[in-house]
């Protein structure tokens, strides 16, 4: 079996097609080796770091709900700031999730997850920092897959919300 033929990135290529995305579909790319890091994937595919879309899945204990996933979708140029997550999701505490959280609430492995393709969608925060980039390339449900979107698309495909996913949190004062 190809990994174009994966079910994870299957799903991801339908959840594309069915949003209107196929550009994105068919611009599924197949890379040589796993880019589990944003840092391989933009060496992979010739392109800055910073136009590699990290999907990263975080524990958000949000009052009334417990433990959901939050997916922060942020440029390999930097790293999420849980503080600042926590803040911008209305969670008490946002944490690292283990894989087994990741694949339950995704279908997808830790390294290739995709801003689509879930059960059900997740809460979503799109780094501003994307914004910056005509082409993003983003994990297309499989270590070895990726697929070009932009910023917008991503706010689109996800129902996610813009956010400045890596600054500190705000000083509050004495």
């Amino acid at each position: 079996m190809s990994t174009l033929d994966h079910p994870a990135v299957a799903k991801v290529a339908a959840a594309l097609v069915e949003a209107g995305q196929l550009r994105a579909a068919e611009g599924i790319r197949m890379l040589p080796d796993d880019a589990r890091t944003a840092a391989l994937a933009a060496a992979a595919l010739g392109v800055e770091v910073g136009a590699i879309a990290n999907s990263l899945v975080f524990t958000a204990d949000i009052s009334g709900h417990g433990e959901v996933p939050l997916l922060a979708l942020t440029s390999g140029a930097h790293r999420a700031n849980t503080t600042t997550l926590a803040r911008l999701a209305g969670a008490n505490k946002v944490g690292k999730a283990d894989p087994d959280f990741v694949r339950r609430h995704t279908g997808q492995a830790i390294g290739g997850v995709a801003p689509v393709g879930h059960p059900s969608r997740l809460l979503t925060l799109v780094d501003t920092a994307l914004r910056g980039y005509e082409t993003v390339w983003a994990a297309a449900g499989h270590p070895k897959s990726v697929f070009p979107t932009t910023f917008e698309d991503l706010l689109t495909l996800t129902g996610g919300r813009a956010a400045d996913v890596a600054s500190a949190p705000e000083e509050t004062g004495p």
